[in-house]
């Protein structure tokens, strides 16, 4: 089983999407931001990994908030989600981007009606849920 994680970054009531590249079986699509864990990598240094490849900044990493599974092809994956927190807020000092097109601060109850990455959507009750008890 491969492992993956996604990171979710929450600010004045908005969560942080970013929309992938126009290659792969996903492209174009929205998604919490991550990736897969390298062999020998923890959970945080694959965050502070990924977040640097795609993003060009130093995340902090906060808590676990939730796991799942799902189907990559014929193959089962893993997925450990994290609160990340972003050294600022990419709008005024734009992100350098490597695996996305786009990326912005969206309202939670928008993901179900975006063009969303199914792995992602199977989390989303949980990520709702713990963002509601933590931030309201």
């Amino acid at each position: 089983m491969s492992s993956s994680i996604a990171c979710i970054a929450y600010k004045n009531g908005k969560i942080f999407i970013a929309k992938r590249l126009m290659k792969g079986d996903m492209g174009g699509r929205w998604e919490f931001p991550g990736g897969k864990i390298e062999e020998g990598e923890s959970f945080e240094k694959a965050i502070v990994r990924e977040m640097q490849e795609e993003f060009g900044v130093e995340v902090k990493v906060g808590e676990k908030i939730t796991s799942g599974t799902f189907m990559h092809g014929s193959q089962a994956c893993s997925l450990d989600v994290f609160e990340v927190f972003f050294p600022h807020d990419g709008m005024k000092e734009k992100f350098t981007l490597s695996e996305h097109s786009d990326y912005r601060w969206a309202d939670l109850s928008e993901i179900p009606s975006l063009n969303f990455v199914d792995s992602d959507l199977k989390v989303y009750a949980d990520v709702s849920q713990w963002l509601k008890k933590k931030y309201s």
